[in-house]
């Protein structure tokens, strides 16, 4: 995925290398778990860690060059590592289908997070001191 002029040198999304590091292997990290195969407690700590990452490289990526989804999808996947943790150390009991309900919500939320802002005010913000 290539960025814009301003953007392009400072996104994370421009390096295959780190995209693949800190997007690709967590997002494969929790659909492998995802099966009824794997315990809660390995459940929870790769979920919270792939989605602790993923959150956290949002964020940087918001910093170093303005990516406007970014701004949105960081919070919202460390939102969702502390709801993991919680629900997989018992605090937080979404029923028998917790582990679904987080799934369903990462992958709607990834979806609609990612493309909805960017189709309606491009991909990154602008007058950002951090872009060019």
């Amino acid at each position: 995925m290539k960025c814009d002029t301003t953007g392009e040198s400072r996104d994370i999304f421009s390096g295959t290398w780190l995209c693949l590091v800190l997007f690709v292997v967590p997002a494969i990290g929790i659909a492998v778990t995802a099966g009824s195969d794997f315990g809660g407690g390995l459940r929870t700590v790769v979920w919270t860690a792939a989605l602790g990452i993923i959150g956290t490289a949002c964020i940087a990526n918001a910093v170093r060059c303005g990516r406007l989804h970014c701004y949105v999808t960081g919070p919202f996947f460390l939102a969702l590592a502390v709801v993991t943790l919680l629900h997989g150390l018992g605090v937080v009991p979404l029923g028998r289908n917790g582990w679904s309900l987080i799934g369903l919500a990462i992958l709607i939320g990834a979806i609609v997070l990612c493309c909805v802002p960017e189709m309606l005010f491009g991909k990154y913000r602008r007058g950002s001191a951090k872009n060019g």
